[in-house]
């Protein structure tokens, strides 16, 4: 491995986002100004390193990572974690590796009967043979990080560039990060599909990753993810709540053992800016590959204009490369592909959509809705007979007893509330779970609330998302909700050390609990973690009751008995200003619906629980048409297909879902193919996706009968178009 340190520095660049156009100390033979390849403004680029990966191994040393795997090769993604030489300090080098080693499996199933090695993975080459290489990349990585005024925004970029980069046909993917990942979140999606076709990659965070504080010793993360405390840090700091010393030490007196987030304690929402971010990185890439192969003669040989660019990324990735999309004035980016992309719609007016033929009625409702609203259901739905997960308990995955009698009681307080009816669990489940169909999910999705609950997607992504909306500070509590590390009874603790120094290896910049869990600060008997957490309304252990009914009101503004809110705050209320702060910062993120005549895919599950496609992809096609009567938009529906493919090895979900990643490669492959040669695209169809089937968590290896290719021209029952206004998809 070879590193250039760079200084700090910042320049201006173009509305263009391009290397700055300015005068040279000398000219051409017609004194024609050269240009000057000039970093983007507010960028600083902190690292040069080059990866040769000359071996593979799960040692420690740089030398052996490149740019794809991080040294480990197909074999190593598939075995356990790489061990640190002093995991209490590990190094950046083995940070580095390590996140790429979990970002990689936190995206894709790595078991050889799903696919991994003969559908997708390091050793399938672009054509999509399967070889026996293990698939390690070398090449060159820039690392900078995108900054504000007040050095508070620091989003990480990193700008890969293979070896095998064809600087007569050039190509940049732009990756986003999916979820909440640090800048290695779309490793195994856009980026391993571009550093096999070649192409450089533009990675970035967007405003997320794992900036972890501790409230305790006032430690922070910096960029390349070895910990240090704030001032130790200093300018490489990735994140720190603005707290002063004083008021952190009140609130450590209070609420010990708190740590705060990057994503929701920023107080920048930045989530409105995944866009822009996108558009950023792009600029950076293209000043690096011209500081890679410029010269003298030619100091900025790559522009947007003779340079194929593709954004591509999946869930918030897949949002973040549609705003950019939409954002971008200037003719920037050639083409984009969204797997189940986050689509935050701004009405529900104008358009619809028909499946089977059959008006929808609940559709193009925004994640913080829908979300707090499924936090709320979910746990009592998860009981009816029409949601059960025969094959495994889901509700015991996290290692917490009594989940359904905790669910049960869920149901009982939503009864007792007036928010469900029915006289028994089973008439009150069945209820929860209609109101769940009744607002944008569908029976496809039955039998994943179960799942989702029980992994706490809900109530992660209700805590975090609203505080992120509103701006608040982590001094704010908001709902009586912080985070920290717990132990296995829910007791928030001093985050232990092994955890903090790994977490830009380990965590994915949410509360799942590496290290930071969702905590209920005014349970019954004091502070705990979600699952454990006692009502002050219910008195009994119903996953924290209360918290979820203060959360939805932050973005309804009215409490669960329809009243509006006041400027006071109880266990199951926020204040009015607080919903207030919330509603504003959700305005900020919505979409527009103008792609600027650009060619996109859109891929999305039918069975996606996370982001279902009512509210999401189905409303953004829909919308879009308003919008853009030439749309260039088509449509990918894949059957018996949902949101994580990691999930894919678990028992119960081998047997019933396909990897949706195929088709996220697909669809690359089809708009590359289109912007290269001027192929048609595919057609807006459902694919009709076949489970493995067999016994749970034994589930035959798939087979490519189980995964149909994209048709050129598909059959009629299959073709998804439009009745009027409204997107029409078959059933």
């Amino acid at each position: 491995m070879t590193s250039r340190l760079r200084s700090p520095t910042s320049f201006t660049f173009t509305a263009l986002g391009l290397a700055t156009l300015a005068l040279a100390g000398c000219g051409s033979d017609d004194d024609t100004p050269l240009p000057v390849n000039a970093l983007p403004a507010n960028v600083s680029q902190l690292t040069v390193t080059t990866y040769p990966a000359t071996t593979a191994g799960s040692g420690s040393t740089a030398a052996t990572q490149d740019l794809l795997t991080g040294g480990l090769g197909k074999t190593g993604l598939a075995a356990a974690a790489p061990a640190y030489a002093d995991p209490l300090n590990p190094t950046a080098a083995e940070l580095r590796r390590n996140a790429l080693f979990s970002n990689y499996r936190g995206l894709v199933d790595v078991t050889a009967a799903g696919g991994y090695g003969t559908l997708y993975g390091p050793n399938v080459d672009a054509a999509g043979s399967v070889t026996t290489s293990e698939g390690l990349v070398p090449g060159r990585e820039y690392v900078a990080v995108l900054d504000n005024a007040a050095g508070t925004k620091r989003v990480a970029i990193a700008v890969q560039i293979p070896d095998s980069f064809n600087q007569s046909a050039p190509c940049l993917v732009l990756g986003p990060s999916s979820g909440s990942r640090g800048v290695y979140g779309a490793i195994a999606t856009s980026a391993e599909w571009g550093l096999k076709h070649g192409c450089a990659v533009a990675l970035t965070d967007a405003g997320k990753g794992m900036g972890l504080y501790d409230l305790t010793d006032d430690t922070v993360n910096r960029i390349d993810g070895t910990r240090a405390t704030r001032a130790a840090a200093g300018a490489l700091s990735f994140f720190a709540a603005a707290v002063s010393d004083a008021a952190r030490a009140t609130y450590n007196a209070l609420t010990p053992n708190r740590l705060a987030l990057k994503q929701v304690h920023s107080q920048l929402n930045p989530e409105k800016d995944w866009g822009n971010d996108t558009l950023a990185a792009a600029a950076y890439a293209l000043y690096a590959l011209n500081d890679r192969y410029g010269n003298a003669a030619a100091p900025v040989p790559f522009t947007a204009a003779n340079t194929v660019v593709i954004a591509g990324s999946v869930s918030n990735g897949g949002a973040a490369v549609i705003r950019a999309a939409e954002a971008d004035s200037t003719g920037l980016i050639d083409g984009v592909v969204a797997g189940e992309p986050v689509t935050e719609m701004p009405t529900r007016s104008g358009y619809g959509i028909q499946f089977g033929g059959a008006a929808v009625v609940a559709y193009g409702k925004t994640l913080g809705d829908f979300t707090t609203f499924g936090n709320l259901y979910q746990p009592c739905a998860a009981l009816a007979a029409e949601a059960a997960l025969t094959e495994t308990s889901f509700f015991n995955y996290i290692g917490l007893t009594a989940q359904t009698a905790r669910a049960t009681a869920r149901c009982t307080g939503l009864a007792a509330k007036g928010l469900v009816t029915g006289a028994d669990t089973a008439a009150q489940s069945l209820d929860a779970l209609n109101k769940l169909r009744a607002y944008g999910w569908t029976t496809d999705n039955d039998t994943m609330h179960n799942a989702h609950y029980a992994l706490g997607n809900g109530p992660i992504l209700s805590a975090m998302y609203p505080v992120m909306y509103g701006r608040f500070s982590v001094l704010d509590n908001v709902c009586g909700t912080s985070f920290a590390q717990v132990d296995a009874s829910g007791n928030p603790i001093a985050a232990l050390a092994a955890s903090k120094a790994q977490s830009f290896a380990i965590g994915n910049g949410t509360a799942n609990g590496s290290p930071a869990s969702v905590v209920y600060n005014d349970s019954v008997g004091g502070a705990k973690q979600w699952a454990a957490a006692v009502s002050v309304s219910t008195g009994v252990q119903d996953f924290g009751l209360d918290n979820a009914l203060c959360q939805r009101a932050l973005v309804t503004g009215v409490d669960e008995t329809g009243a509006a809110l006041t400027a006071t705050a109880s266990s199951t209320r926020p204040t009015a200003a607080q919903a207030a702060a919330v509603q504003a910062g959700m305005a900020e993120v919505l979409v527009n619906g103008n792609l600027r005549a650009k060619p996109v895919l859109v891929v999305a599950g039918r069975s996606d629980a996370l982001v279902p496609v009512n509210n999401n992809a189905r409303a953004y096609v829909a919308f879009n048409k308003t919008v853009e009567a030439a749309s260039k938009l088509g449509y990918i529906e894949v059957t018996n297909a949902q949101h994580f493919d990691g999930f894919l090895s678990l028992s119960g979900f081998d047997t019933r879902f396909v990897p949706l990643h195929v088709y996220f490669n697909r669809a690359m492959d089809a708009m590359y193919a289109h912007l290269k040669t001027g192929a048609a695209l595919p057609p807006s169809q459902v694919v009709r996706a076949t489970p493995r089937g067999g016994l749970p968590g034994a589930a035959p290896a798939i087979t490519a009968a189980n995964v149909p290719a994209l048709s050129a021209a598909p059959l009629v029952a299959d073709q998804i178009g439009f009745a009027g206004t409204s997107i029409a998809i078959p059933n």
